[in-house]
C-alpha cells in the first residue's frame, strides 16, 4: 500500500511501515488542496491535526483504506462519511494516556498548593508564606468526567492518595475498581475536584457553563485535559470571579484554532483575565505531549494498521 504521511512524526512509524512493505510518501507542505489532488493514488493516510478530512476531501480519496490520526480525538475526521466508505480508522488515545493522566494531576496538585503563583513571586523578592497556604488532596472528592483512555488513566494516578474517586460517562457500565460511577447529580453534589476527559462532540460543546457550574453543591476546581470548546470560557471566569471555581487548570482553550498548532488571531476578553488569574494556569495543549508518548502514539498507529491490514 501507498502511504501519505502529512504531519511529521516519529520516525519509528515510517520505519514499521516499511518494513511491512508499504510505500511511504512524505508530505508537510502542500496545502489542503494540493493534498486532495493527489489523494487518490494512496491507500493510506498518517495525519496529527495539520487540517480537517471532510467529506469533499473524502470524496476525492477513491482508494483510502485508512486514516491513521496520530493523536487521541477523530474530531477532524468526518468519521460517518469515512465509515460509509469502508475507510478504517485508527486513533491513538492509548498512546498518551498516561502523560494525560499525570498532566492532570501535576495541574491539580500545583493549583491547590500555589506552586506557579508562589514561584513567580519569590524570583520577585516576595516571601508570603500565609498567602500561599495550600489545600491537601487527602480527604476530597474527585469527580471524573468521561471514564475512557483519559479519565481511567487520572484515576490511576489518584489511587495513591485518600481520595474518593467519581466517575460520570454517558456509557453504563464504566466504572471500576478506581472509581465509582454515579449520576451527574451525585457528581455534582459531592466534587471538590472535576476533570474533563471527554471528546468533542455535540454533548460535550460548551457543557461547562453558568448552569453546570452553579449546580454544584460546593465550590471546586476545574481541569480540562480534554478540549477547549467544552469549556464557555466567559461563564468559566463569572465562575472563577464568584468562587464557585476555586482555581482552573487549562491545558486546552476555547478559543484554539483546530490545527491544535496556533492559538488564535485575537485576544477575547475572558483570555485576557485568565492570563492574569493567580488561581489559574494555563498550558498550550501538551498535556499529552511528551517524549514518550510520540513513541507509543506512533507505535500504536502502527500495531493498529498492521492487526487490521496485515
Amino acid at each position: 500500500m501507498k502511504i501519505l504521511h502529512v504531519d511529521t512524526n516519529h520516525p519509528l512509524l515510517i520505519e514499521q511501515f516499511a518494513e511491512l512493505g508499504f510505500e511511504n510518501h512524505e508530505d508537510y507542505t502542500s496545502s489542503k488542496e494540493e493534498v486532495a489532488s493527489k489523494i487518490h493514488l494512496y491507500d493510506g493516510l498518517v495525519i496529527r491535526s495539520r487540517f480537517t478530512i471532510d467529506e469533499e476531501f473524502l470524496n476525492k480519496a477513491i482508494n483510502l483504506k485508512f486514516i491513521g490520526r496520530v493523536g487521541a480525538g477523530l474530531e477532524n475526521i468526518a468519521i460517518r462519511h469515512a465509515k460509509e466508505k469502508g475507510v478504517f480508522l485508527a486513533n491513538a488515545p492509548e498512546g498518551n494516556r498516561n502523560a494525560v493522566g499525570e498532566h492532570a494531576l501535576g495541574m491539580l496538585l500545583s493549583l491547590m498548593n500555589n506552586l506557579i503563583k508562589a514561584h513567580r513571586e519569590v524570583r520577585k523578592g516576595k516571601w508570603d508564606r500565609e498567602g500561599n497556604r495550600g489545600v491537601e488532596l487527602d480527604g476530597k472528592t474527585i469527580g471524573i468526567i468521561g471514564y475512557g483512555n483519559m479519565g481511567k488513566a487520572f484515576a490511576q494516578k489518584l489511587k495513591g492518595f485518600d481520595v474518593e474517586i467519581l466517575c460520570y460517562d454517558i456509557k453504563g457500565g464504566v466504572g471500576d475498581e478506581n472509581a465509582r460511577q454515579v449520576g451527574i447529580l451525585e457528581l455534582q453534589q459531592k466534587s471538590d475536584v472535576i476533570s474533563l476527559h471527554v471528546p468533542q462532540n455535540d454533548l460535550s460543546i460548551g457543557m461547562v457553563n453558568t448552569e453546570f457550574i452553579n449546580a454544584f453543591s460546593k465550590s471546586f476546581w476545574l481541569i480540562n485535559t480534554a478540549r477547549g470548546k467544552c469549556v464557555v470560557t466567559k461563564d468559566l471566569v463569572e465562575g472563577l470571579k464568584s468562587g464557585k471555581v476555586l482555581g482552573a487548570g487549562l491545558d486546552v482553550l476555547e478559543y484554539e484554532k483546530k490545527s491544535f498548532e496556533n492559538m488564535f488571531t485575537k485576544r477575547p476578553k475572558p483570555f485576557k483575565y485568565l492570563r492574569k488569574a493567580a488561581n489559574v494556569i494555563l498550558t498550550p495543549h501538551v498535556g499529552g505531549w511528551t517524549v514518550e508518548s510520540k513513541v507509543k502514539l506512533a507505535q500504536t498507529i502502527v500495531d493498529k494498521i498492521k492487526a487490521e491490514f496485515c
